[in-house]
């Protein structure tokens, strides 16, 4: 059997974080949901489907993934919605012929022949999960609500999510603590809820609590002396946490940088980004790339205690929640005491100065509360800009990436342009 993962229409509702990924490419608990419906697949071929620039990148997910390949269903195919995240349920439940699933009117999760998914390719290809929905029952499949999944249906709640799956994740690792934890380190709670992978070190003076929950510290990570971990928290591989508190709720990804004295809470940040310095990030997802310069500190808390709204398209949308920071895509720079409200989200390849209140469109440069109106980050420049990031870390912008970047410039211009952004140079 082929499972097959499809990305829907409603990517648009986690812009800007989905302009450079799938909507399966987004971290929550230790993996990505891709990773997460690939572990839990009932088969031995994976396929993929997303927005064709896309490509590429969702080839990262595996070596042996097929992506937006019609030809490689040959075998009845469980058709998966890559919002879906099984919470409890197996995928292999769903697979049950003649059965829709669906949760709160999304559809989850449906078994087909590999003549129905190529006569519905194109609905599979382009997202379309509301006529796909209509088009299964037109060919009388029995509907079924589906338990034990969540469905995503805005980015919030890969935040509100993550600590019950991120304690799920780590508690099936436990008992694999291979690295060096120094004599003076202190670990409050039982000790087999620290793993420490090998090559990894925890040093003296640091404190691990996992009372409330485990941590797991990747391979060849290192944890500095004066560094603070309360579980549960999931640090990647290759990161360094340099004299920072890590508190609850933290997914930090690989070869990231977390120091200077700062504080990060209930957040998610994807790779290779930085946040070497002072400063707060709470209820926060930060994309790959991404330097947090010394100072930046975001707000998860209105002054009011009232719930957080969060511009979605033209709406603005009532989290429900007290607490949601900012949503952060790759590839941004934050200057020395950036300062952002609650809900604010920050576009692909954008650079901000001072404070920020409000959403900022992708390839742009922000100081509006130094006086400054917006201007747009040319194309060449942001792409040099990611090139010096990568090269520092020993990694080569790829053709494809860069390729990419070029195309979500195009696709952002009508925002820019919305939000008064001007082409130019810009000066302090």
């Amino acid at each position: 059997m082929i499972t097959l993962v499809f990305e829907d229409e409603a990517y648009s509702n986690f812009l800007p974080l989905t302009y450079t990924k799938p909507i399966y490419g987004l971290k929550c608990g230790a993996y990505t949901n891709a990773e997460r419906l690939i572990s839990l697949a009932p088969s031995t071929k994976i396929v993929l489907t997303c927005r064709a620039y896309l490509t590429a990148i969702a080839r990262k997910v595996g070596p042996k993934v097929l992506v937006n390949n019609a030809e490689a269903i040959d075998d009845e195919t469980l058709v998966v919605n890559g919002r879906v995240v099984p919470v409890e349920a197996n995928l292999a439940k769903l697979a049950i012929k003649g059965v829709t699933w669906v949760k709160n009117g999304d559809l989850v999760a449906c078994l087909l022949s590999d003549r129905e998914v190529k006569d519905l390719w194109e609905l599979i290809l382009s997202g379309k999960s509301s006529e796909l929905l209509r088009r299964l029952r037109e060919k009388g499949l029995e509907f079924k609500e589906a338990e034990g999944v969540e469905v995503l249906r805005y980015p919030w709640e890969l935040l509100e999510l993550n600590p019950r799956l991120l304690s799920f994740d780590l508690s099936r690792m436990y008992g694999k603590a291979e690295g060096v934890i120094e004599e003076k380190a202190v670990v409050k709670g039982d000790r087999r809820s620290l793993i420490v992978e090998e090559e990894a070190e925890i040093e003296a003076l640091s404190l691990i609590d996992v009372r409330k929950g485990p941590v797991f510290i990747g391979r060849g990570s290192v944890v500095q002396a004066g560094s603070r971990i309360t579980g549960p928290a999931y640090i990647g591989r290759n990161v360094v946490i340099q004299g920072a508190y890590v508190r609850e709720g933290c997914v930090i990804g690989d070869y990231c940088r977390i120091g200077g004295g700062g504080e990060v809470e209930e957040t998610i940040i994807h790779g290779y980004t930085n946040k070497y310095h002072y400063g707060f990030i709470g209820h926060s997802y930060i994309g790959e790339w991404v330097n947090l310069a010394a100072g930046t500190t975001n707000s998860d808390l209105k002054n009011t205690y009232g719930t957080v709204k969060v511009k979605v398209g033209d709406r603005r949308v009532d989290t429900g929640l007290l607490k949601v920071g900012c949503f952060i895509a790759d590839h941004v720079k934050t200057s020395i005491g950036s300062m952002i409200y609650t809900g604010v989200k920050i576009g692909v390849c954008s650079h901000i100065h001072g404070y920020v209140v409000g959403d900022v469109p992708s390839f742009t440069i922000w100081a509006q509360s130094l006086g400054r109106r917006p201007v747009e980050l040319s194309l060449e420049s942001a792409i040099e800009t990611a090139r010096r990031m990568c090269s520092r870390r020993g990694v080569t912008l790829s053709d494809e990436e860069t390729e990419m970047l070029r195309e979500v410039f195009k696709l952002t211009a009508e925002e820019r342009r919305r939000a008064g952004v001007v082409a130019g140079q810009f000066k302090l």
